[in-house]
């Protein structure tokens, strides 16, 4: 018996195709690659660092404070016509009241302890409440961020996914799971 042989271009064809659509799927559900463009996140992230964003644990749990999430613009931001995807800092969940005063952050009246912060904010806000199904997010670069004590919260349904592990540049190659505690009061 014999075997028909495949044209070779259409075997390149076949190949190139299904690696497009493995991509693409990978890239639109599962992770992808981004770049921090600002210093907003500075120190956690610097300006030209490589990230990889994943998209499926919030498919099977919700977002915590403490993780960095990419999030695409809410209505006010687009409306200031941002389009590109922001990257911050979750702070507050829903149910929440945040508070930023005295040069610290306070979650539900306990103050945070954040290791990862460049400088203390310099700023008062709120108290707000966060209402259900959104997030209060900040960048750790506090007194240098266009962040939600701007212009408010972010709904679920916005964020692309949680980064997880930083691969560029490679002297600053790892994770980024620091995450905030309560101060002892």
């Amino acid at each position: 018996m014999t075997t028909k042989e495949e044209n070779p271009i259409v075997e390149i064809i076949k190949t190139l195709g299904t690696a497009a659509v493995l991509a693409f799927g990978i890239r639109t559900f599962v992770a992808e690659a981004r770049y921090i463009p600002s210093s907003s996140m500075e120190p956690t992230l610097e300006i030209n660092d490589r990230l990889i964003i994943e998209k499926v644990s919030y498919l099977l749990r919700s977002p915590q404070r403490g993780d960095v999430v990419v999030f695409s613009p809410t209505d006010t931001l687009r409306e200031q016509k941002f389009k590109d995807a922001f990257i911050k800092r979750v702070i507050g969940l829903p149910g929440d009241t945040v508070e930023v005063k005295g040069g610290k952050v306070y979650v539900n009246n306990r103050g945070l302890r954040e290791k990862y912060i460049e400088e203390a904010p310099e700023y008062k806000y709120g108290p707000v409440k966060v209402p259900e199904d959104k997030y209060l997010v900040l960048g750790d670069n506090r007194n240098n961020s266009y962040d939600s004590h701007y212009w408010g919260f972010v709904p679920r349904k916005n964020l692309i996914g949680r980064a997880i592990v930083r691969f560029w540049p490679p002297n600053r190659l790892g994770g980024l799971d620091e995450k905030p505690l309560y101060s002892a009061q």
